[in-house]
């Protein structure tokens, strides 16, 4: 590797440290430099028994003792401002609806989503019993709605409910004839957010006040808990909890004000809420479930003098739901260990039962996934000769595509930044064929890079467009996507809920391949569905053997296996630049966007992205982006902190960052131009779902692809570090790639032993009990 002119060359060794990076313990907190991660960043999945909060280590208050608070919710007025930008993401619903005939692509996929919460609900309204085919949700997701449904109304106790072995699912809804046009139904009006009364903020405030809480927290309070937020808070002050930012020892505090000597650390307001709020924080991180015994860690940790009873009465309170994963010896078991001696008792022991908690919204979510999967995977027509097809294929890992494709309901493939090339090819035999085929990605770059590959800019939607009707075919009579395959292209990137609304959306019949790289980070919505598809080999799997071009490939491919490996770059594809400090790291960081690399590689500085691992910290992304606007679009943020001209990441819905620069602002709010898509950010929201962009997280930069991207790592970046992360950010650059160095022999070790952390979530065996097409038959 070669340095860019002016510029000390360096080199990337490959000795790994004798000293390793342990996990994080219970209740630790992440790195000095990192700090929550927006709603669009998907966290690396770290020991869900932490449950801590993803929060910048620098601003958190320690934690309380004994129930005790370090600091009444009067502190959390400077904590809501600290965490509105690192939870801010996750609250990316609009304050105020917009006219129906305005509506937002935001708007419209938070819609899709509530639209299969609604249905969900609806269903546990109507009957307990399993619900009917061609309704929706069977087999188990049926059991588990009336489970819910139980617990709820108070007829059986929550640990009554364990996983069944899942039945065959039942077809939904015939596939529309492949000869009939598909009909775009009219755009639906989007359900109005409800909006706070005046009556219920005062009120909401009045609580507060008295309670030593800001009453900055009174909208996101109602719009938490409702209308009657208020008489809910000075019952179970502890309901607090459900507000983003809000911390236990701020929810203690505010108890303690309100109730006095009534509340203490045992309170069963209080420890339910707390169950509550560590389901929540684990699904932050990416968990759909916490193991039990992980959260009776945590909840002692906060002072719950006994943490058993506390989670029993949370499940029999509804706040969580108890699964059992694995299976109890049976009594016939045991029998034959006492026979048999010793080889019996090794093979009772070799099936450990691991019991579960989680919220019902991601177990529906499972649930209804690994049925509609298994649905998909049984009601296609196997026998496509799509033979013709695949012998014209653009090369063999495409023509294997394509054959497995013809004989399979649901195919995984998976490959590097040049196999996107693959699905491209399968699009565009399957179209050839005369079938409704598309492609959906992640982001509206992905979705530029699949009409480029496929030459057929019809041919390619976003995900988020796809679900809100903004593009694609719409649906059919049956509420059905107009599609007869779909290939779901950064797949890593889904997270279960999304997956589940996807799912739901696809007809019998229709064909659903999910293909991506699975070296990059994972969604940043709760769940690993496309990694718990391919460990549960639950359907055919393609793997490309098309390998990623140039140095920048080479070095990213290393990285993928954990190997750091110098590479040949004459052409100054790959630059190594080390740096001392944090604040070096900034100012080489601003050489190289606004001199360095348009002059050595023509590339301007608004095609250079910068990427880093936390937002806080002296080298975060609010640092670096503070800098490069100085130096390239300086102003004085006249439009809400903005100018025109300014990059920035729009987030308008959790796990969805938008790149864009600022147009204009006028009295509708804020004018971006987001990859050619105009976009209206409402005033209200601007503050909440608008950074600067110029500098993005790698879970942020993930999806997407810029001619050069430059990688800072500064020192106190080293303990943020996995292989997966420096797999993501390393491969977001097309021709160029500089790293700013700063974490010495960090880099190698997190590539050689830091792989990506476990998610817990339930989609892995929901889809191994499924029933093969073989058994089903």
């Amino acid at each position: 590797m070669t340095a860019l002119p002016g510029e000390t060359p360096g080199t990337v060794g490959t000795d790994t440290p004798q000293d390793t990076v342990s996990p994080p313990e219970a209740g630790a907190e992440g790195p000095e430099h990192a700090e929550a991660p927006d709603a669009s960043d998907a966290p690396d999945a770290p020991d869900a028994s932490a449950a801590s909060d993803p929060s910048d280590a620098s601003d958190a208050p320690a934690a309380s003792e004994g129930g005790e608070s370090s600091g009444t919710p009067a502190d959390a007025d400077d904590d809501a401002k600290g965490e509105a930008e690192a939870e801010a993401d996750a609250d990316a619903a609009p304050a105020e609806a917009a006219p129906a005939a305005e509506l937002s692509e935001a708007q419209a996929e938070l819609a899709a989503q509530r639209e299969l919460r609604e249905r969900i609900e609806k269903r546990k309204a109507e009957k307990a019993a399993p619900i009917a085919a061609g309704t929706g949700l069977s087999g188990t997701a049926a059991d588990l709605l009336a489970a819910v449904r139980a617990v709820e109304s108070g007829e059986k106790a929550g640990t009554a409910f364990f996983d069944r072995p899942a039945a065959a699912p039942a077809s939904r809804r015939p596939a529309p004839a492949a000869a009939q046009p598909p009909r775009t139904p009219a755009p639906e009006a989007v359900p109005t957010e409800r909006t706070a009364t005046p009556e219920a903020l005062d009120a909401v405030r009045a609580v507060l006040t008295e309670g030593g809480a800001p009453e900055a927290l009174a909208r996101p309070a109602v719009g938490a808990l409702g209308e009657q937020a208020a008489e809910l808070l000075r019952t179970d002050p502890w309901q607090l909890l459900s507000v983003p930012g809000v911390r236990p020892e701020q929810a203690d505090g505010f108890a303690r004000a309100l109730l006095g000597a009534d509340c203490g650390p045992d309170d069963s307001r209080r420890t339910a809420a707390l169950v509550g709020w560590l389901l929540e924080r684990a699904a932050l991180q990416g968990h759909t479930a916490l193991d039990a015994e992980a959260v009776r860690r945590a909840l002692a940790e906060r002072a719950v003098g006994d943490p058993e009873a506390a989670v029993r009465d949370a499940v029999e309170e509804g706040v969580a739901l108890v699964f059992q994963e694995g299976e109890e010896p049976s009594a016939d078991d045991a029998g034959a260990a006492d026979s048999d001696g010793e080889a019996g008792d090794a093979d009772v022991a070799r099936e450990p039962v691991q019991v579960l908690l989680g919220l019902d919204r991601y177990a529906l979510a499972e649930e209804s996934l690994a049925d509609g999967l298994a649905r998909l995977v049984n009601t296609c027509e196997k026998a496509a000769d799509w033979a013709e097809a695949a012998a014209s294929a653009p090369g063999p890992s495409a023509a294997e595509l394509i054959r497995t494709t013809a004989a399979a309901g649901l195919v995984a493939h998976s490959g590097g930044e040049a196999a996107r090339a693959e699905p491209a090819a399968l699009i565009a035999a399957a179209r050839g064929l005369g079938l409704r085929a598309l492609g959906a990605t992640h982001s509206e770059d992905g979705r530029r890079r699949l009409a480029a590959a496929t030459g057929d800019p019809d041919t390619a939607v976003t995900l988020s467009g796809l679900l809100s009707g903004a593009q694609g075919p719409g649906r059919d009579e049956d509420g059905a996507l107009a599609l007869d395959l779909l290939v779901v292209l950064d797949a890593p990137q889904l997270d279960v809920e999304g997956a589940a609304v996807l799912v739901e959306a696809l007809a019998d019949g229709a064909r659903l391949v999910l293909s991506g790289d699975p070296g990059v980070l994972g969604s940043a919505g709760a769940g690993r569905v496309f990694a718990d598809v391919l460990a549960s080999h639950a359907c055919p799997q393609v793997v490309s053997r098309t390998p990623d071009p140039g140095p920048i490939g080479e070095l990213v491919s290393g990285i993928g296996i954990g190997e750091l490996n110098q590479v040949d770059a004459p052409g100054k594809e790959v630059v190594i630049v080390p740096v001392r400090d944090a604040g070096e790291a900034v100012h080489r960081t601003v050489q190289l966007v606004a001199d360095s690399v348009p002059r050595a590689f023509s590339i301007p500085a608004e095609e250079t992205q910068v990427i880093t691992v936390g937002h806080g910290g002296a080298a975060g992304t609010r640092a670096l982006n503070e800098a490069l606007k100085q130096r390239l679009n300086p102003g004085p943020g006249r439009f809400g902190g903005f100018d025109p001209g300014d990059r920035v990441v729009h987030v308008p819905a959790p796990g969805r960052a938008v790149p864009g620069v600022v147009l204009s602002a006028d009295a509708e709010g804020l004018r971006l131009d987001c990859g050619g898509v105009p976009v209206v950010v409402p005033q209200e929201r601007v503050e909440s779902s608008v950074r600067h962009g110029w500098a993005l997280s790698a879970h942020q930069a993930a999806g997407m692809r810029w001619p050069a991207a430059v990688v800072v790592l500064p020192g106190d970046a080293a303990q943020g570090l996995s292989r997966p992360w420096v797999y993501t950010a390393f491969g977001r650059g097309e021709r160029h790639l500089s790293v700013v160095h700063g974490v010495d022999q960090a880099l190698p070790h997190a590539v050689a032993q830091v792989p990506a952390q476990e998610r817990t979530t339930r989609l892995r065996p929901l889809l191994e009990a499924l029933p093969t097409p073989d058994a089903a038959s």
